[in-house]
């Protein structure tokens, strides 16, 4: 037991660790230095204004040096000149700054920007095809959906096609600054909407899960993994990472979870599958569903093992052994894609980001991961990851002390027997293309080997056509006198 508490400590996170580090009681998240949406966005407006401050003020500085200097070099003669200049330089500076900051912050504008066509960027027909086809399809299911809401839904629809239009014209902002428009264009659109039903959280909730889901699914391939951040790089990172992780085992973790019991076992399957589905969504929403279903099915099999309910401190290292064994495709991508654009009440609170701010304890665990937190000394660690030893059998050292019989997993067999059956087809198919083959060479080999029968027959006995005579009808014949005589007919008396 003291062993068990001993490898947990190097996984352990608490509870309070996952809230917000400004004490508000919400959900924090690494991305965000441990803050909470709502926190964070107000110290990112905080220390973005006091930049452009502190900028301002520098360009005023760097604008007297240069005046200074240059007053001193041509006299008092053209000073007054020059100062002219440099106001009207200084105005010109001032007013692109102010224009600049409201491009960052302003969520619509009156006037849409031309919209250029991306370059270098050409997806796949089938792709494109389904992307076009999804996108339409959300479309016209948003259009039903405001339908419900008449006149505000009209203004509604207004205002999210306008926001659209303006953020194709912004493909040069960072991440930050496209997030922070699409926060400010949810939270102004939030305050409204919350006047209009008069408070009730459920149907703006409502009505905001609905314009995430038009929103996000048509700007989804200008701010997933944009290409002014490193998550691809960092997605390179954690795959290569949780690569050389494959030794680990669900022991070394402290995971309760037994799969040699069947539904644990499929409970662990449908995990995997749930987590790795997340690449395929394309709404913030959808994806936090998968991280959602993939942590409810590793609950359940916590509770399968332990025959009680599953605790927080045992769904962790659950969630780590998961993603290791499936290894997400781009999980730093949907992880900061999900930060970025999620309505923000869905991270701060509720189940949702509950098991979201797990996600990312998960994956900042991985990438820290060491021989203490595994309860491995160094050496045993090293040896592991460059595949020297194996923590089944560490056969380096004649050590046999920590190999364990493979536990016999229902899927596993189920795999192995599958693999077996496709194998045995292969050597049937096998067998049968080169029986057809041959009955092919035979068919195309018959025809000729006929031939040459025939010709071998003809040659040993020629055949000699004799001429044929055709006599006359009413020619003497000597044979005729053979013939019977012709039958006459007999009458009979009455």
């Amino acid at each position: 037991m003291s062993q068990r508490t001993e490898r947990r400590g190097g996984i352990h996170v608490d509870q309070s660790d996952l809230l917000c580090k400004k004490g508000c009681g919400y959900y924090g998240n690494a991305a965000w230095q441990g803050l909470c949406s709502k926190c964070w966005r107000e110290e990112y407006q905080r220390v973005r204004h006091q930049q452009i401050q502190d900028d301002w003020a520098l360009a005023a500085k760097l604008q007297r040096e240069e005046e200074a200097a240059y007053a001193s070099s041509h006299g008092a003669q053209t000073q007054s000149h020059s100062q002219s200049t440099f106001e009207e330089k200084k105005t010109n500076e001032k007013t692109r700054k102010v224009t600049t900051v409201k491009k960052f912050f302003s969520p619509s504008s009156r006037t849409a920007p031309k919209k250029e066509t991306p370059e270098g960027k050409t997806p796949s027909p089938s792709i494109s095809h389904r992307a076009s086809f999804d996108t339409d399809q959300v479309s016209k299911d948003f259009a039903d959906f405001l339908k419900n809401l008449q006149k505000p839904g009209r203004e509604i629809q207004k205002q999210c096609r306008a926001f659209i239009v303006n953020m194709s014209g912004k493909k040069d902002l960072g991440a930050d600054e496209l997030s922070e428009c699409v926060q400010d264009f949810y939270q102004n659109l939030s305050d409204r909407l919350i006047g209009h039903f008069k408070g009730s959280s459920e149907s703006v909730e409502q009505v905001m899960d609905q314009v995430e889901k038009y929103i996000m699914t048509r700007l989804y391939k200008s701010v997933f993994c944009p290409e002014t951040t490193d998550d691809e790089k960092k997605d390179l990172a954690t795959q290569n990472r949780i690569r050389a992780l494959h030794w680990v085992t669900i022991e070394m973790l402290c995971v309760s979870m037994d799969e040699e019991i069947p539904e644990v076992s499929e409970n662990v399957v449908k995990a995997i599958t749930d987590v790795i589905e997340m690449d395929s969504k394309r709404v913030p929403r959808d994806k936090l569903g998968c991280i959602t279903r993939c942590s409810k099915q590793i609950f359940s099999a916590i509770r399968t093992t332990k025959n009680e309910p599953a605790s927080a401190d045992d769904f962790l290292p659950a969630l780590i052994y998961i993603v290791l064994k499936a290894n997400p495709p781009r999980l730093q991508s949907n992880i900061q894609y999900i930060t970025r654009f999620c309505n923000p009440s869905r991270l701060m609170s509720g189940e949702d980001g509950y098991y979201f701010t797990n996600l990312c304890c998960a994956a900042a665990f991985i990438e820290k991961l060491d021989a203490q937190s595994l309860n491995l000394s160094p050496e045993e660690f090293e040896r592991y990851m460059s595949g020297q030893a194996s923590p089944r059998c560490n056969t380096s050292e004649g050590d046999w002390s920590r190999a364990e019989p493979p536990p016999t997993n229902p899927v596993l067999a189920q795999l192995n027997h599958n693999l077996e059956a496709l194998s045995g087809l292969s050597s049937r198919q096998k067998t049968l293309m080169e029986a057809a083959q041959s009955l092919q060479a035979d068919l195309l080999s018959w025809p000729a080997g006929v031939q040459r029968e025939v010709d071998a027959v003809l040659e040993k006995y020629p055949l000699e056509v004799l001429p044929r005579t055709v006599s006359a009808i009413d020619d003497n014949d000597v044979d005729n006198d053979n013939l019977p005589p012709p039958l006459t007919p007999q009458v009979f008396a009455g």
